[in-house]
């Protein structure tokens, strides 16, 4: 083959224009980005007008590459033709080093503060990116397109297909997913949503549909979650291994095979290629629209690129999307960024009409549907004892403002129904509520024991219904001040003497104000108690949100931190469910990693 050379700022093709997304910048406004980065300009050279020696090898420009493990066969598949043509930027030659690497981990590394060993990124869907901006600031990344595109549904064996209806009969994710667990009629599984991008888009989607057919949603996916989580897998690379391998009874009844699972479109694809005729899965693609793996083509600025390798990574994004390289990607079950769904594909990954795999694809969650539905999955898998302290001090009976009249305590009681609907039935949690001599000398009184969701109350009710009622009926007290420190110490004491193992233990403490008993201990003496009730091998963080622009959000900070907690500052109370399933989340995941 000739060598062929052509102008950077060329690049089409691979920028999936016209979708409407904010993310899918232009490739010539992300050449301009790399470009400044570099601080450099190269006149492009035009093909064959140059010349070079038998070999380019000495002189090539050299770009590593990490790329998710299912997209990765493809892109090195394109790396080895630019290799073997001499395809070159500016006139010299590219050698792109492809090493497969789970996005989750890659974005995971920007944490650490150490150098990437890579220059360009293609993480599985644009979620890795946001985190990967978060933790190492917005200028460390930029996306400059996408080279693929792969919709997340629901797979099935054929047994189980045909029970749910494949392929007549079409459902909203919601009305899928109810219609494969109910009864246990067919067992479901998915990836870790923590660590894989198609189970945290299935999930997420599934709560945005449950949400949209009543108030019940977040309770029936919080449900859901919890079934998934008692058969999921660690990766995107495992879930597909967990499914029978062919229709025999042996196979279809091992209670330890799933017989559906959440993957991707490739995946089913993928899965598809390796299995006889007859074994293959079969697609539903949800008809209120299917997330999507987007494959965005990510440069890396703290691997210090130079002018040359900037405009080589951009070379080499063209040369993925050129007609060639679209077809080693749909060959391998991709679909191309911006153009209509491709029939071939669909039908090798089990879908057929009337599937909806051609129809528009659903918006993307945004960060904080993510957050939310990363904190829903953390609080479901684990389960929680959480021992909640309520501030009943009168300044809660101060308006908030915006919330049409409201009071903080009306508004903090919402949002607490709210946060209570995320939890499962194997959930404890209890309310206290405080201000100053509620229960003769003591600050605090104990509403509601710290117990099981699930557990029988008096009257025929649960511990949820109980807990409900209480939040319903807290009520500022008035003329009460804030008795925080010595209730603080009170709750803690108890939450650890009581530890559950296995569960995420922790403290709940929301108030309005400082400190205002004359007659408690001081905040250093609750400090340092609180330091010697911490026992790392059971640990109980203590979650401290300062509620309103008159609370003291340091106090609560140096508070929670003795315990190895966290402290939180909210000017609307609406948002303290948020918060409190951010905390849960961040703190599960960093006892997790401890």
């Amino acid at each position: 083959m000739g060598r062929h050379s052509l102008p950077d700022d060329a690049a089409t093709g691979s920028t999936g224009e016209g979708r409407g997304s904010a993310r899918r910048r232009t490739v010539a406004l992300a050449t301009a980005l790399v470009l400044a980065v570099a601080g450099g300009t190269a006149i492009a050279v035009q093909r064959g007008l140059l010349t070079f020696s038998h070999s380019c090898a000495a002189s090539a420009v050299r770009l590593d590459l990490v790329a998710s493990p299912d997209v990765a066969p493809a892109v090195k598949a394109v790396a080895d033709r630019a290799r073997k043509e001499k395809i070159t930027s500016d006139g010299s030659c590219m050698d792109v080093r492809v090493t497969a690497r789970d996005s989750s981990k890659v974005a995971a590394s920007f944490t650490s503060g150490a150098k990437p060993d890579f220059s360009v990124w293609i993480a599985d869907a644009s979620l890795w990116v946001d985190r990967a901006k978060d933790a190492s600031g917005s200028a460390s990344v930029v996306t400059a397109g996408h080279v693929a595109d792969s919709p997340v549904a629901l797979a099935a064996v054929p047994t189980a297909a045909k029970s749910l209806g494949w392929p007549q009969r079409t459902y909203t994710w919601a009305e899928l997913t109810e219609a494969a667990a109910q009864d246990g009629k067919v067992r479901l599984g998915a990836a870790d949503p923590a660590h894989s991008a198609a189970g945290l888009l299935a999930l997420s989607s599934i709560g945005k549909s449950a949400a949209g057919r009543g108030p019940d949603g977040s309770t029936q996916t919080a449900a859901l979650a919890k079934l998934l989580s008692q058969r999921v897998s660690d990766s995107d690379g495992q879930v597909a291994g967990t499914l029978a391998r062919d229709g025999s009874a042996a196979e279809t009844g091992n209670a330890h095979r799933n017989q559906a699972a959440v993957l991707s479109e490739q995946a089913a694809f993928a899965y598809n290629a390796s299995h006889g005729a007859g074994q293959g899965l079969r697609l539903f693609y949800p008809k209120d629209g299917a997330a999507q793996l987007d494959y965005p083509y990510t440069m890396v600025r703290e691997a210090g690129m130079s002018t040359d390798e900037s405009r080589a990574a951009m070379r080499f994004l063209t040369l993925l999307g050129d007609p060639e390289s679209v077809r080693v990607l749909a060959g391998q079950g991709f679909r191309t960024p911006g153009r209509p769904a491709a029939g071939p594909v669909a039908s090798a990954a089990g879908g057929s009409s009337p599937q909806p795999y051609a129809s528009a694809t659903a918006d993307p969650p945004s960060a904080q549907e993510l957050q939310d539905t990363l904190g829903m999955w953390t609080i479901t898998v684990q389960s929680a004892r959480l021992t909640t302290e309520v501030d009943a001090s009168g300044s809660m009976a101060a308006t908030v403002p915006g919330s049409g009249g409201r009071s903080r305590m009306e508004v903090t009681k919402a949002s607490l129904l709210q946060a209570l609907a995320q939890f499962t039935p194997e959930d404890e949690i209890g309310l206290w509520d405080f201000s100053t001599h509620l229960d003769g000398s003591r600050d605090y009184r104990r509403l509601v024991p710290t117990a099981r969701l699930g557990d029988p109350a008096a009257g025929g009710r649960t511990q949820r219904d109980r807990l409900s009622a209480a939040f319903a009926a807290l009520q500022p007290v008035p003329g009460g001040a804030t008795g925080l420190f010595d209730t603080t110490l009170a709750a803690y004491k108890e939450a650890t003497s009581t530890y559950a193992r296995g569960k995420f233990n922790a403290v709940v403490l929301l108030t309005d104000g400082a400190n205002e008993d004359p007659g408690s201990i001081s905040r250093a003496d609750l400090v340092t108690q609180l330091q010697k009730l911490t026992d790392p091998s059971k640990p109980v963080p203590l979650i401290a949100i300062a509620v309103g622009p008159d609370a003291d959000k340091d106090e609560v900070q140096q508070i929670a931190k003795a315990t190895g907690g966290a402290g939180y500052q909210v000017n609307d109370p609406a948002d303290i469910q948020a918060v409190i399933l951010q905390a849960i989340m961040a703190l599960g995941q960093a006892q997790h990693r401890g």
